[in-house]
């Protein structure tokens, strides 16, 4: 009899060490949920968007258990350190900058920024003297807005938002003359919108690293290497077994990893 419990005893001492190990990491996913194409919130208040979907899939390959939590894009990084979530998968560009605050992982998507305005401007030859006494809207607390500051901001009015879809909609209204920011979510998330209609991409496309970093990658709080290093072999696994691809494909028709 005393064979049999000891027995038992080793057999459930086993099962809950299995048990332990099976236990999934729980991750808290911080995103902005006013980005579209890349993350929104649907008509029936549940989030969407190519951010999104790139997370839940990371999740399943890191055999996490995740959670999304949204934070209006200025207090995002904060919100990050204050440990209200674990990760921030928002369109994040990687820059030396945010690198002094936070680690990221791998890039998950690279893509450049442009200028809109309406058709009218856009009869114009585009130049740089072409934008002195305009006024120029950007999203506040974005790499874009860094950008035109640094590059216009002596020739231009530069008014900032909170969200994109403001700046979008004070060029629908005449109040800026341009918006800049990432050419697809102008693309998806403006022009291809009723309100779009009328309004053109001007310009070059602009990437460089100096203020657009090296893609959009998942910020994570300094120092945690065994989150960031789970985060990258599951992006490469996503990448490696066609996942990547199935939803690159649901919301673009070309290749928004970049080079």
């Amino acid at each position: 009899m005393k064979k049999l419990i000891l027995s038992a005893i080793a057999a459930m001492m086993v099962l809950g060490a299995g048990s332990a190990m099976a236990e999934k990491m729980k991750v808290r996913m911080g995103t902005e949920g006013a980005y579209p194409p890349f993350n929104f919130i649907d008509k029936n208040g549940k989030l969407q968007g190519f951010d999104i979907d790139i997370g839940n899939a990371i999740c399943k390959a890191a055999n996490f258990e995740c959670t999304w939590v949204t934070q209006d894009w200025d207090g995002i990084i904060p919100g990050l350190i204050a440990e209200k979530y674990d990760t921030i998968i928002a369109s994040m560009s990687i820059t030396d900058e945010r690198k002094k605050k936070v680690d990221f992982s791998n890039k998950y998507y690279t893509t450049p920024a442009r200028f809109v305005t309406s058709a009218k401007n856009a009869k114009m030859k585009f130049s740089k003297d072409a934008l002195k006494g305009k006024t120029i809207g950007v999203q506040s607390s974005t790499i874009h807005e860094n950008f035109v500051r640094d590059n216009f901001g002596k020739i231009a009015k530069i008014k900032s938002y909170d969200k994109q879809e403001q700046a979008n909609l004070d060029l629908k209204a005449g109040r800026v003359d341009f918006v800049l920011a990432d050419a697809v979510a102008l693309d998806d998330g403006f022009l291809k919108t009723p309100a779009g209609k009328g309004f053109v991409f001007v310009g070059p496309n602009y990437t460089d690293k100096k203020w657009f970093g090296d893609g959009a990658g998942i910020a994570i709080r300094k120092g945690e290497d065994k989150l960031r290093k789970a985060l990258n072999a599951a992006i490469d696994k996503i990448r490696a077994d066609g996942t990547y691809a199935r939803i690159n494909a649901k919301y673009f028709d070309f290749d928004v990893y970049g080079d």
